[in-house]
Order: structure tokens, then sequence, then C-alpha cells
């Protein structure tokens, strides 16, 4: 009876962390370039106390054991990186990756963060810069003269420049792509770190080998769906609920 109360717990707890898996996808049905969370979850060991296919008699074998369970883990959480839908915003420091992709952010330390989030702004010094003020990598400076910023499906970014005829290109925006992207380490501020389960970064240039194109004026929504994850949350209460009932019934079943 002990062993039902421990079973349960285990999926008390599993179901605990499932929910705050689903409560951060709702949080950020709003943010730009979010890709959701799912909770991978795993059996633990068993307690083997009849081997399958062990000798019954001389001539006949159990067809199946008997195999006790101990209950459930979450393994990890997956980032799953399917496409949200863009959204258009007139906006020339809005960007948006329309495919596979990362943005080139640099990090206070130095290491390069990666993200899908394409709100960008320019600095006082006219460098363009995310919602942080962190650089975009390759650096590219707007002169503060510019009249208009004009960033092409392939990354080059131009402007136009008041008593020139001709748009003055200011540097090329590269994208960077993973094999494994759900390997990357989510850090907040809407960027990723490299890991050993990402793999090294494929620098190219948009459009290219694979990559999505660069669509200025646009924004990548977060990918969250909204009902899926609603009943996700329904399921999760239920077999939270059921968890419990387990634990209250091996309790009334001790009492005697």
């Amino acid at each position: 009876m002990h062993s039902a109360l421990y079973v349960s717990k285990t999926g008390l707890a599993a179901q605990d962390i499932q929910l705050t898996t689903i409560a951060n996808n709702l949080a950020n049905t709003s943010t730009v370039g979010y890709k959701r969370d799912r909770a991978v979850f795993e059996d633990l060991l068993y307690q083997i106390q009849r081997q399958p296919g062990a000798q019954n008699t001389e001539e006949t074998q159990l067809p199946s054991g008997l195999q006790l369970g101990t209950g459930v883990r979450v393994v990890g959480t997956q980032k799953q990186f399917t496409a949200g839908s863009l959204q258009i915003t007139g906006q020339p420091l809005d960007m948006a990756i329309d495919g596979r992709g990362f943005f080139q952010i640099l990090q206070p330390d130095g290491d390069i963060g990666y993200t899908r989030a394409g709100q960008l702004h320019l600095s006082a010094e006219g460098e363009i810069v995310d919602a942080s003020g962190l650089l975009l990598q390759p650096a590219i400076t707007v002169p503060p003269n510019a009249d208009r910023l004009t960033v092409g499906t392939d990354g080059i970014v131009s402007a136009f420049i008041p008593g020139t005829p001709d748009p003055q290109v200011l540097g090329n925006i590269q994208t960077v792509d993973f094999v494994n992207p759900a390997g990357l380490q989510a850090i907040g501020g809407n960027l990723f770190l490299e890991t050993a389960a990402s793999g090294d970064p494929l620098t190219g240039t948009p459009g290219e080998n694979g990559l999505g194109q660069v669509k200025q004026g646009m924004l990548e929504n977060s990918n969250v769906d909204i009902v899926e994850e609603m009943v996700n949350m329904i399921t999760t209460q239920r077999a939270y609920e059921m968890n419990s009932k387990i634990v209250s019934t091996a309790d009334q079943m001790l009492q005697f």
C-alpha cells in the first residue's frame, strides 16, 4: 500500500511541472518569436517480481511477468520550433525570418545569443540593437541623415541619403541555423545559447542553404496555440485530481 502512495506522489510532482510549462506557454502568448515548451514524461524503474518468459514448468514459459512500476518523472522540456504567424507592422526595423534561422545578438560577456524576435531598434550611435540594447551581429550602423532604411530578403541593409540618388549599402544581416534547435539553452530575453546538444552554428545568407528569408516590416508571433494549451491544462488538472484521489484511497485503506 505504501508503494501506491509513492507512485501517486511522483504523478503529482510530474503534473505540477506540466502545469508550470503550460502556464509559461500561456503567459508568452504575445511574446514575439516565442517557441512553446512541451514537457516530456518517462516511466520510472520497474520492480520485476516474475520475469516475462521465465520457465513456469519444464515445458511452459510465463507469457507475461509481474512488473510493478514505481511512477513517472519529467525527463525534460522540449522547445517546439514550428513557425509562428507573421504580423505586418510596417516598421522598418521590425524583421521576421520566414523559415529556419536565428538572428545573432552580441552578449555583454562577448558570447553570441540567438533569437527569433526581430523587434530591433537604433541606439544613440545609430547602431541596430535589440530591445535590451544588445548589438545585432554583424554590426550595422545607420547614418544619422539616412532617409529610408531598406532590408532585402537576403539580409542586405541599405539606406537612402538625401542628395544621393543611389542607396548606400550599410551591411548584411547574416542568420544562423542549428542541426538541433531544440538543444539550445533558453536564457530569457527571447535569447538562446549554443550547447553541445544543439550543434555548431551554421552561418549563412538568408534565403540560401535552407535558411529562411528576412521579411522587413513584419514580426513573427508566438507559436502558442491557446486552444491546445487550454485542452492540455484540463487534462493535466484531471490527471492531478486522479493522482490525489489515489493518495486519498490508499490512506483510507491503510486505516484498516
